[in-house]
């Protein structure tokens, strides 16, 4: 179960257009970009890495840019080992899209190649810093055959994910809430992509709103382009969905909304976002629809409907309802993150209900208003 699927921040029509990329080609096989990957990473402090042992699942180590990264950096960032594996080809093709798929020349060449076994089983590859090692590059570079499939679920690959001390890849989407769940319950630091609207999921959202998960370095307004194979294009074509697909170069790519989410420290976690009063919103704000207005109060909501994340005002102390953009700038010294109204009732904050209403969308003046955040001030001595 390689990298996967896409991201995009364009109009609500054609993120909802995109969106289900991965159910149009009947796979998750969608490619991560190395230049999406170096940018990320590079937001963290390489000292994270340093002396980890690093696993890479539902990859595809020939051919991922996340092996290819952290091969080039490996002695950069000071790893201990790095552990990369891939999901059966052949359990690919049942998903219903044939993979055109072949081995690599370096699986081909090697002594152990198995031309059955390539095709049904995953591979795990090994990078390990060998200290013993007399000349220049002092690393045990390893590759084997899976007992089974590869599926991150299975015994052995759980066993990997206990070895290790940081999870990163692309997993996929499909199989997000699962993948979330695998991490947490061996209390593993990741850095992984999934799809943007994973963030109201009943078994993330809390995650977040607990400050166990953030998300990454990279902001949730750049979009992220992951490479297609051309055998699942004409299946997206074919469902009338061509502006999911870019043409780059010679190569094929996909969008879809997708973001980074992680629980390592960077450089944007801390940083609180500057903020004006009320006063001076109605009065300065580059936004016209709230110059000299206040805010609006939500029917069904005890709190007030603050549109634009840069309008959040510094003097208010009650509920908030902001854009899921929020989290993109969300410090949690600054902020107390109440709840979701995609999630609607289910663990609502008791002060922010209102009596005989439904626990859906917002709603101003009887008009919806697209999902939001609930956050709370938190506040400090001046």
């Amino acid at each position: 179960m390689p990298e996967k699927e896409v991201q995009t921040t364009e109009r609500r029509q054609s993120g909802n257009e995109t969106m289900n990329i991965a159910k149009l080609a009947g796979n998750d096989e969608f490619f991560t970009q190395y230049d999406d990957i170096q940018a990320e990473i590079n937001a963290y402090d390489r000292k994270i890495f340093e002396d980890k042992t690093i696993l890479l699942p539902c990859d595809d180590p020939e051919w991922s840019k996340f092996t290819q990264f952290f091969i080039n950096n490996f002695d950069i960032f000071g790893i201990k080992k790095l552990i990369s594996t891939s999901y059966a080809h052949a359990e690919k093709e049942k998903n219903g899209v044939p993979y055109n798929w072949e081995p690599s020349e370096f699986e081909i060449k090697n002594p152990q190649y198995d031309p059955a076994l390539s095709a049904t089983h995953g591979k795990v590859f090994t990078l390990v810093r060998n200290p013993e090692k007399k000349h220049t590059d002092k690393r045990n570079l390893e590759w084997h055959y899976l007992e089974g499939t590869g599926d991150f679920r299975s015994d052995e690959v759980c066993r990997l994910r206990d070895e290790s001390d940081i999870i990163i890849t692309n997993p996929p989407f499909s199989l997000f809430r699962e993948f979330v769940r695998w991490i947490f319950d061996a209390e593993k630091k990741f850095i992984i992509i999934g799809n943007k609207n994973a963030i109201t999921y009943k078994e993330v959202f809390p995650l977040i709103k607990e400050n166990k998960m953030w998300i990454g370095a990279t902001s949730m307004s750049k979009d992220l382009h992951f490479f297609i194979p051309e055998c699942y294009v004409k299946s997206i074509q074919e469902a009338n969905r061509s502006t999911a697909v870019a043409v780059e170069d010679g190569n094929i790519y996909g969008r879809s909304p997708a973001v980074w989410f992680t629980n390592l420290e960077h450089r944007r976690h801390f940083t609180p976002l500057p903020l004006m009063t009320m006063a001076e919103i109605k009065k300065y704000s580059s936004h016209s629809d709230l110059r000299g207005k206040d805010f609006q109060k939500y029917d069904n909501y005890d709190a007030i409907e603050v549109p634009y994340v840069d309008a959040i005002p510094d003097d208010y102390d009650g509920v908030m309802g902001v854009p899921i953009s929020f989290l993109d700038k969300y410090c949690p010294e600054q902020f107390e993150i109440v709840w979701t109204t995609d999630r609607g009732g289910d663990g609502m904050l008791e002060d922010i209900k209102l009596p005989h209403t439904r626990y859906d969308a917002p709603v101003i003046e009887g008009n919806g208003v697209y999902k939001r955040i609930f956050i709370r001030r938190i506040k400090t001595d001046k």
